[in-house]
C-alpha cells in the first residue's frame, strides 16, 4: 500500500497481526518499520492527527478486553489464546486479568488523546481494531451472544469515551472498527457513532468513503 499510493496511510494493528509471535515483538518490530516511512503512520504511537480545521483524527489498536458477556462461562477459545505468547495462559483467570490489562492500556490511550483531539477539534474520529460497545458487536446482523462478547469488545474503551462525550455533546465522535468480521451501525449517543467493518478472509475491501 506505501509503494502503490502516493498518501499518508494511517493504521492500527488487528489480533492477527500478532500470530506467532509477542505482542511486545510485533510492537517494536511495527514502530521501527514506520520510523523509517515517511507516509505510514500507526496510530498506537501518535498523538492528535489533524485532518481539517475540524476534524481530527487518533487510534489504537485496543484488545478485547473480556468484560461484556459471561468471560467464565464462555467456551469460546480464539486462536490468540494459542499463537501470541502473552495469552498462552495456564488458567481463565490469568487470561482474564491479562485481556483487562491490555483494555485498560487501550482506554486510557484513547481517552487522553480524545480529550485533546476535542480541545482543538469539533469532529474526532477514532480507528480502533475492537468495538467498544456491546451493541457495535455485530455478528451476521445481530449482537454477539454473552459467548462471543468477552472476545470481540473492549468495554475498558467504552466505558472511557461515553462519559467523555456525554460531557461535549455540541461535538461528535466517530468511531471505526471491525474485528466481528461483520458490519453494522451502532449509535450510543446523538454524538457518539461506531461503524463496525465487514471482513472476509484474502478480500479485503474498501468499507466506506467518509468526506470532511
Amino acid at each position: 500500500m506505501e509503494q502503490a499510493l502516493s498518501v499518508p496511510i494511517y493504521f492500527v494493528l488487528g489480533n492477527h497481526d500478532f500470530y506467532g509471535a509477542s505482542i511486545a515483538a510485533v510492537r517494536e518490530s511495527v514502530s521501527r518499520e514506520t520510523v523509517r516511512s515517511s507516509r505510514l503512520q500507526w496510530l498506537s504511537n501518535q498523538g492528535v492527527i489533524p485532518l481539517t480545521d475540524t476534524t481530527a483524527l487518533v487510534g489504537h489498536d485496543s484488545w478485547a478486553d473480556g468484560r461484556l458477556g459471561d468471560f467464565f462461562t464462555s467456551d469460546v477459545l480464539l486462536s490468540d489464546y494459542f499463537l501470541i505468547e502473552e495469552l498462552r495462559c495456564g488458567d481463565k483467570q490469568q487470561l482474564y486479568e491479562k485481556l483487562n490489562a491490555l483494555g485498560d492500556e487501550a482506554a486510557e490511550f484513547l481517552g487522553s488523546r480524545t480529550r485533546e483531539a476535542l480541545a482543538s477539534r469539533r469532529h474526532v474520529i477514532v480507528l480502533t481494531h475492537v468495538p467498544p460497545f456491546q451493541d457495535a458487536c455485530w455478528h451476521e446482523g445481530q449482537i454477539s451472544s454473552p459467548d462471543y462478547l468477552p472476545h470481540f469488545a473492549c468495554r475498558a474503551v467504552g466505558d472511557r469515551l461515553l462519559p467523555i462525550m456525554q460531557s461535549h455533546p455540541d461535538q461528535i465522535l466517530t468511531v471505526l472498527c471491525g474485528h466481528t468480521h461483520s458490519p453494522g451501525v451502532a449509535r450510543i449517543l446523538p454524538n457518539l457513532v461506531v461503524h463496525t467493518g465487514h471482513a472476509q478472509y484474502g478480500e479485503p475491501t474498501v468499507q466506506n468513503i467518509f468526506e470532511l
